[in-house]
């Protein structure tokens, strides 16, 4: 299980990025920054599906769910999103450190 979280931090790291660097060329070519949100990209990952999201998160979860928590979370710059996200999962994906300097024997 651990392999797959940190396999799973290393692509979104990677994609992260990547987005990162996507975003630099496209601020540099247009001479303004240029961010893109986590709700473009899932759109763009998922198409309809993502526009099914609102009313199932509003019918089974809560209606307040979406509108101050959710339309905030999909305005992060998705670099962001992905390199922390992607952190996180390798930090929790990590071996355990050893205990040097614990004693054993009682």
């Amino acid at each position: 299980m651990r392999f797959l979280v940190r396999m799973l931090g290393y692509v979104l790291v990677a994609g992260g990025f990547v987005v990162l660097l996507t975003d630099g060329a496209r601020s540099i070519a247009d001479s303004v920054l240029r961010v893109t949100p986590l709700g473009e990209t899932l759109l763009a990952l998922l198409g309809e599906r993502f526009r099914l999201l609102q009313p199932a998160v509003e019918r089974n979860l809560h209606p307040m769910l979406w509108d101050p928590l959710l339309i905030h979370l999909l305005q992060v710059p998705t670099a962001a999103a992905g390199l922390l996200l992607g952190i996180a999962l390798l930090w929790l994906g990590a071996p355990p450190r050893p205990e040097i300097g614990i004693v054993t024997r009682r």
